[in-house]
């Protein structure tokens, strides 16, 4: 699909998008070590994880408000929410003000207000572009959320500790300009003629019915052992690519020294752990960019429960790897190891579940799939006070441990998957000779 094919709606908001990701990218990864440092570990912990639950519920309503009050109305809403939440967050961190817990609250409601931008943003796609070229705009947007990655962490590793409050200023500028472009360029996208969620009665359902309605579908995990199975193992290898932003963050800030990486003649390139860390993630984001189509298509030549196992261990490999060491050098292999982890299952996971799923319960069983993302994501703060408890090289090592665990669920849920479809051969194959 050429780009002047596109609808103008996807044009406005990939531009537009793209540089509020690379904003958000420059601010969102040191959030761990700003809360750290101001508020202490303990405390940082237990306020991410009550803002990850915000977002959990917010998470649940988002579709069912933009199939109720439209696309267009909740991206400009949630667009304007977050431009005040930005100048809440820039005050809090200005020349007159330092407060870190209203910047926690402002944190909190850009991701809320995200959780109900995003839901929409995805819906309207599909409302404007053919089904055949999706994937292509999906990959497109996915493509630029990465290129913002690859950036926004090592420009962010100057600004965010040395020009807080310019960059928030920024960001709050950006907003309010994506917010009227939204308003006056793009058009409201949602079918007129879609139905909107009933109740038995035949009435619009309110958001809280739709909230309890989701949780109640979720009842499909305690009745499908292999897909229990699944989630378990999905929450416990979630608690190592979550920390990229958390653990990994506050570790190498304290205990990476700095540290001469490149030296030729009178010039030298040097990084601070601080720094460094913007440079490792923006290696991770380098890597997805670059890479997923291809391990993508190789990783479809493997065996499906092979994939899961190894990409979980290696998961493990990275964590141990990065909890008994400070050379950077090593920090970018371990990096390294962490995206190929990630990336030999980003292209399987999907189509793993739609298999998994019967055919007339794909909706609950996607919904439910969610929940390896939304627990573990709530779980994964507790690593920032663990470390108070137990220390770095502990922690990294239990977060180790936990990846062999759901290496080991891996590989039970597949071999019981084996067994099961081994079992309905069997029964296939004797059907037509009872019949005969």
């Amino acid at each position: 699909m050429k780009w002047k094919d596109w609808d103008r709606n996807i044009k406005v908001r990939l531009l537009g998008e793209f540089v509020i990701n690379l904003l958000f990218w420059m601010f969102f990864p040191y959030m761990a070590i700003y809360f750290s440092d101001e508020l202490g570990k303990e405390q940082a912990g237990m306020l991410l994880v009550a803002s990850q639950l915000v977002g959990v519920v917010t998470n649940l309503v988002g579709g069912y408000c933009a199939d109720t009050f439209g696309r267009k109305k909740m991206m400009v809403v949630a667009g304007a929410g977050q431009a005040v939440s930005f100048a809440v967050f820039a005050l809090a961190n200005s020349p007159w003000l330092d407060s870190p817990a209203l910047t926690f609250m402002a944190f909190t409601a850009l991701g809320l207000f995200g959780s109900l931008y995003w839901p929409a943003s995805h819906a309207m796609i599909a409302d404007v572009v053919p089904e055949k070229n999706r994937s292509e705009v999906f990959a497109v947007f996915y493509t630029s959320i990465n290129i913002s990655v690859v950036f926004g962490p090592a420009l962010g590793s100057i600004f965010f500790f040395d020009y807080r409050f310019e960059l928030l200023l920024a960001c709050t500028i950006v907003g309010i300009i994506l917010t009227i472009v939204l308003q006056k360029f793009i058009r409201e996208t949602v079918p007129e003629k879609k139905p909107l969620v009933e109740d038995k009665n035949g009435g619009q359902r309110k958001w809280n019915e739709v909230v309890w309605n989701q949780l109640r579908d979720y009842r499909v995990i305690a009745k499908d052992k292999l897909f229990l199975l699944f989630i378990l193992a999905g929450v416990l290898v979630a608690q190592t690519f979550m920390q990229l932003d958390l653990l990994i963050a506050v570790y190498t800030t304290e205990k990476v020294p700095v540290q001469t990486l490149l030296h030729l003649g009178d010039w030298s390139f040097s990084l601070s752990g601080e720094k460094a860390f913007g440079y490792i993630v923006s290696t991770n984001g380098l890597l997805v960019a670059l890479l997923t189509v291809f391990m993508s298509k190789w990783m479809n030549k493997y065996r499906e429960g092979n994939v899961f196992v190894i990409s979980t261990l290696l998961y493990g490999v990275s964590m141990l790897m990065f909890g008994n060491t400070t050379v950077l050098w090593l920090l970018f292999l371990s990096i390294t190891i962490f995206t190929v982890a990630e990336l030999m299952v980003v292209g399987i996971q999907e189509s793993f579940i739609s298999k998994l799923a019967p055919e007339h319960m794909r909706g609950q069983y996607f919904a439910a799939a969610g929940l390896r993302y939304s627990i573990g994501r709530s779980l994964a703060p507790l690593t920032i006070p663990l470390t108070m408890w137990i220390g770095f090289r502990w922690t990294f090592f239990l977060l180790f441990v936990l990846t062999v665990v759901g290496a080991g669920l891996y590989h039970i849920m597949f071999n019981l998957l084996d067994k099961k479809q081994q079992s309905a051969k069997k029964q296939k194959a004797v059907a037509p000779n009872a019949a005969g």
